[in-house]
């Protein structure tokens, strides 16, 4: 075992491992020695972290605007390593949102919004300044939606990474070709990191930071 970043750690070499405070399963994930098994088959951040252990400087006490919640599984694991910090979890789905919901009870660094991220004034009143934008939508115009909320909400030299899904773009082009213009429609941001995600088709990993 080793620790890549505070409060996330490298076990059997292709897997990830959060110490949750309650060291219980959360959502049906092993555990391992006190630790909460992450799995990149199951989680596209975990996929990343893996290749490109890019949040040094967000943890342990960076604030994240997350989009995509979903119904919480991911956003379980940054709130393991984000000990000080905070999570700004937004979806738009009501089901998932319930699930999210009941994370957020016993979790005092996740604070839900059930929104629409296209739309980022809707939680203006709610979200401060945050250190990270992490984004996981299906929506089609994914990068208007990650630049749209780092214009609003990223700190200058902020970091953004997007989980491009290119069938949710368009099922009949090449992906290779959709990863390619969606990466230039991105504003406001300095490209630093294109991660192929294994495990996970058709996607890749975005890592950008906010220009000053």
């Amino acid at each position: 075992m080793r620790e890549i970043l505070p409060g996330l750690y490298i076990i059997k070499k292709d897997r990830l491992a959060t110490r949750s405070p309650s060291q219980e399963p959360l959502y049906g994930e092993h555990i391992a020695d006190g630790l909460r098994v992450w799995d990149p088959r199951r989680s596209k951040l975990a996929a990343l972290l893996l290749r490109y252990p890019c949040l040094e400087g967000v943890v342990p006490s960076g604030k994240v605007l997350y989009l995509g919640a979903a119904n919480g599984a991911t956003v379980s694991y940054l709130s393991d390593i984000l000990t000080e910090g905070m999570i700004y979890a937004v979806e738009i789905s009501p089901r998932a949102m319930r699930d999210l919901l009941l994370l957020a009870e016993r979790r005092e660094n996740i604070i839900p919004l059930l929104g629409d991220a296209a739309r980022p004034e809707v939680y203006r009143r709610i979200v401060e300044p945050v250190d990270l934008i992490y984004q996981d939508v299906a929506q089609r115009n994914q990068a208007e939606i990650a630049s749209r909320n780092a214009s609003m909400y990223l700190k200058p030299n902020g970091l953004m990474i997007v989980m491009i899904k290119a069938m949710s773009i368009d099922s009949t082009a090449r992906a290779a070709d959709i990863f390619d213009e969606e990466i230039k429609r991105l504003w406001g941001v300095e490209l630093l990191k294109r991660v192929d995600l294994p495990h996970h088709r058709d996607h890749i990993a975005v890592v950008a930071r906010k220009l000053l």
